[in-house]
């Protein structure tokens, strides 16, 4: 064997090696990325969780507040209404006060 098959050989072996290397790496990164998957993936999930209960009580008390905002408002007008029917028959009750007076004079 000549010199120059001694090199190429070489140079297989060498790389041949390398890339066992450099693969068996890799697939050591992938085994822990795969181990470590499940986990990121449940913390992930469970901040997503966190994030929509937050978000739906959020929108459950804005509803609240509007509900109350709109029964207010509702109380308001009813109380608004019978002020001007208690207004009205002070009215009423004042002018047949003075109609009663006016006869009795």
């Amino acid at each position: 064997m000549t010199n120059s098959d001694y090199l190429l050989k070489a140079a297989i072996k060498k790389l041949s090696e390398k890339l066992n290397e450099i693969l068996v790496g890799k697939i050591e990164e992938a085994t822990t990325i795969a181990k470590d998957t499940p986990e990121i993936l449940k913390k992930e999930f469970d901040i997503l969780k966190e994030s929509i209960i937050e978000e739906a009580s959020r929108m459950e008390k804005a509803e609240n507040i509007q509900e109350n905002y709109s029964t207010n408002t509702y109380q308001d007008s009813k109380i608004k209404k019978a002020l001007n029917e208690i207004e009205v028959i002070n009215k009423q009750i004042d002018l047949f006060n003075k109609n009663i007076n006016n006869q009795i004079k």
